[in-house]
């Protein structure tokens, strides 16, 4: 099943699903067996597939982005975190910060795949039986706040309000039966800047789950953001920031494409 997330046009925020031949509305609990209508989805604002209770995202997680970093393979998954300040809905900018000024900003494309069962202490055998599906996410990031002005921590260049887009659907885990062997690119204004497969995750989302839910509590929505692929702009040379005007489309094989134009940061919220 597609899922998504949408306003009407009297507000109301409803759950929905995607077919062949239009989108409908859900009844019940997305985490609880929801049930698909015959009655139209009245979409007059797609929003992103669900609203997070955490967002853990893992770093240097793919050989070949390794590579393009100078980076070692890691032996254990790097974990980070965003917040959920961060989450913005398909079609809407990705803002530039210009109060904390960042001249180095640079799109992820990721499969970000979202928990549907409370769970800890996971066996990987077992770990994607508590996964309710998979959606399109891009981890946006500012290097320099991440790099240099960041205190030796990521957070500060990943936590920025907008920098984490999610969408357009999440397709449940019945119709992905392995999110490793994946179709993932990033489109800027046209082009393709990165194009690969999930399969060279240095850690699969089996994995992942197994070693995020270690100790730790994992709640419904949490959000597990799995890394990207080579190609990002600080690997190209010269290396390619975004800037106002720009479109960026992250496709994901069997999911669809997020796509987000790039503002200014503006004024105060």
């Amino acid at each position: 099943m597609k899922i998504i997330r949408y306003q009407t046009p009297t507000g109301e925020i409803e759950f929905g699903t995607q077919a062949a031949n239009g989108c409908f509305r859900l009844r019940g609990d997305i985490y609880n067996s929801p049930q698909p209508t015959s009655e139209p989805a009245q979409v007059a604002k797609l929003l992103t597939p669900i609203t997070p209770t955490s967002i853990l995202c893992i770093g240097l997680n793919y050989r070949k982005h390794a590579e393009e970093t100078n980076a070692k393979v890691p032996q254990h998954p790097v974990l980070f975190v965003k917040g959920i300040n961060a989450v913005q809905n398909p079609n809407d900018p990705i803002e530039i910060p210009t109060f904390l000024k960042s001249e180095q900003v640079d799109y992820e494309c990721e499969l970000a795949v979202v928990i549907g069962k409370r769970c800890k202490n996971v066996r990987r055998a077992d770990a994607l039986k508590y996964v309710l599906g998979y959606t399109c996410g891009n981890d946006v990031s500012a290097r320099d706040w991440q790099k240099t002005y960041g205190g030796g921590q990521w957070c500060r260049g990943k936590f920025f309000d907008t920098f984490a887009p999610m969408g357009p659907c999440l397709v449940t885990v019945d119709e992905i039966p392995n999110p490793n062997s994946l179709r993932i690119k990033t489109v800027l204004n046209g082009t393709a800047v990165q194009d690969w497969n999930t399969s060279d995750m240095i850690f699969d989302v089996p994995t992942l789950i197994e070693f995020l839910s270690g100790s730790t509590t994992l709640l419904p929505g949490t959000v597990i953001m799995t890394g990207t692929p080579h190609g990002v702009g600080m690997g190209k040379n010269p290396p390619v920031w975004l800037k106002p005007g720009d479109i960026v489309i992250v496709e994901i094989e069997k999911i669809g494409a997020l796509s987000n134009p790039v503002v200014l940061e503006s004024g105060q919220a």
